[in-house]
């Protein structure tokens, strides 16, 4: 008694070659060289493309309530960082220094001068160099002392 697969090749037996032929046909197409053949720019911008396409969907797309929560904190910052500008800086830049805002300047230095002292670091002695002796003559001086 023969096996349904055995049944199954017998009847299928025939249709063999046709398929054989099929798969030459369609291995041909794929190994032209002019299918392969593509334009480097074009390859170039098709990849770009589906690695965008890839990354969105990957990266971006299932934590976009992250990516959302975080742009809203930089556009948070920025609008803080922004309204937080000293504007009396720019102001007083550009309006002229009066003669007794420069004599008060000049008395601050002065009188912080004179609090801080000479600006001269103090002289110190010059210390020793150690110079490293052999062990045999430390423990002599050990032993006579």
């Amino acid at each position: 008694m023969k096996t349904p697969r055995e049944i199954l090749l017998a009847r299928h037996k025939a249709v063999e070659p046709k398929l054989d032929d099929i798969r030459e046909n369609v291995a041909e197409i794929l190994n032209n060289k002019g299918a392969k053949r593509q334009k480097f720019s074009g390859s170039l911008i098709s990849f770009l493309l589906g690695s965008s396409n890839a990354i969105w969907r990957e990266l971006i797309w299932p934590a976009r309530r992250v990516w959302t929560g975080l742009a809203a904190v930089w556009i948070l910052i920025f609008i803080a960082n922004f309204s937080m500008r000293d504007r009396s800086e720019i102001k007083m830049a550009k309006s002229p220094s009066s003669p007794q805002v420069i004599m008060a300047f000049r008395q601050q230095q002065q009188l912080l001068s004179e609090l801080i002292g000479p600006n001269e670091p103090p002289v110190t002695e010059a210390q020793k160099t150690y110079l490293p002796r052999p062990a045999s003559e430390r423990r002599t001086e050990l032993m006579m002392t």
